[in-house]
């Protein structure tokens, strides 16, 4: 499975803006820009949808697990807090927090915690933050 979306980007890093698109058109000329990313103006960022990827993957990941288990959620609510931070004369991304609030019937404390570390490990979003990154790059002129 291979899913793809698209970045155009027009101008400098600081004054440019660019747009996100995905093949599902859920992004669809999405707007971004050093304003979406570093202050507060109306768009979306980079570091905004790995959060979005980690905190939907992890819980997708812990609904499988728990089904595995044989019990079933009502409801699981994951929200994830990822860090951007200087590194040198760029940026990474240091830390994804994930916080939980589930709501699970016939569960206990002990195999909860187990399960959710699990899928926390097992969820691909998890693995990819220490991936191999490959780069297609060309210039056209």
């Amino acid at each position: 499975m291979i899913r793809k979306a698209r970045a155009i980007w027009h101008g400098t890093g600081r004054a440019g803006s660019g747009s996100l698109s995905s093949d599902s058109g859920v992004l669809a000329d999405t707007p971004y820009s050093f304003k979406t990313r570093f202050e507060n103006e109306k768009g979306t960022n980079p570091e905004e949808l790995v959060a979005a990827a980690h905190a939907g993957c992890f819980t997708m990941a812990l609904a499988f697990a728990l089904q595995a288990a044989g019990v079933t959620p009502t409801e699981l609510s994951t929200e994830a807090a990822v860090t951007l931070e200087p590194d040198g004369q760029a940026f990474r991304i240091s830390r994804s927090a994930l916080t939980l609030r589930a709501k699970v019937p016939n569960l206990d404390d002990a195999a909860f915690a187990r399960i959710a570390g699990e899928a926390e490990k097992n969820c691909p979003v998890s693995k990819v933050l220490n991936a191999t990154i490959t780069l297609d790059a060309k210039l056209i002129r």
